[in-house]
C-alpha cells in the first residue's frame, strides 16, 4: 500500500479513538510507519534525504511493540510522491503529539503518563527529522534547472 494511503489511514483511525490506550496504540502505529518511511526512503529515496531517512527510521523504532495492533506500516509497498508523504506523515506526527498531551494531562495512571511522554518526544523528534527532509527537498527544487521542474520530488 502507498504511503500516503497508510498515512490516511492512520489519521482517520487516530481521529476516530476514543479511549486511552486507542490513542497510544494509534501513536505506536504512526512510530512505526515513521520508521517505514525512513527505511524506504534510505533504501530508494532521493540522495538528499538519506541521514534524515536514517534518523527518521531509529526514531520511529523507538515506538517499541503492541501485541494488540498489527503493524500497518508491514503493508507499506512505495512512496509515489515523496515530498506529498512527508507532509501528510509530519500532520499526523503533530496529531500524534496532541491526542498523547491529552492523554497524558487526562491520566491519573503514573506507567501511562511516562509512556505518553516519551511518545511524545518519539513523535516530536521524528516530526523534526520530517521537516528536515521537506526543507531538503525545497532545497533540491531551488537548485534545480528551470527545465528539469516537472519531475518534482519523484517516486521512491
Amino acid at each position: 500500500m502507498e504511503a500516503e494511503r497508510l498515512i490516511a489511514t492512520g489519521r482517520r483511525a487516530l481521529a476516530d479513538s476514543r479511549v486511552e490506550l486507542d490513542i497510544v496504540g494509534e501513536a505506536w502505529q504512526a512510530q512505526m510507519l515513521a520508521q517505514a518511511i525512513g527505511s524506504h526512503l534510505v533504501l530508494h529515496g532521493p540522495v538528499e534525504l538519506k541521514g534524515e531517512a536514517r534518523g527518521l527510521s531509529e526514531i520511529g523504532s523507538r515506538g517499541g511493540a503492541s501485541p494488540h495492533h498489527p503493524a500497518r506500516a508491514l503493508r507499506l509497498t512505495g512512496i509515489s510522491d515523496v515530498r506529498r508523504a512527508l507532509l501528510g506523515l509530519g500532520a499526523l506526527l503533530g496529531e500524534v503529539g496532541i491526542a498523547l498531551v491529552g492523554v497524558a494531562c487526562a491520566t491519573d495512571e503514573e506507567g501511562l503518563y511516562w509512556q505518553c511522554i516519551e511518545a511524545i518526544d518519539a513523535a516530536d523528534e521524528a516530526g523534526d527529522r520530517v521537516h528536515g527532509m521537506l526543507r531538503r527537498l525545497a532545497l533540491r527544487e531551488r537548485a534545480r534547472p528551470p527545465d528539469a521542474a516537472g519531475s518534482s520530488a519523484g517516486a521512491a
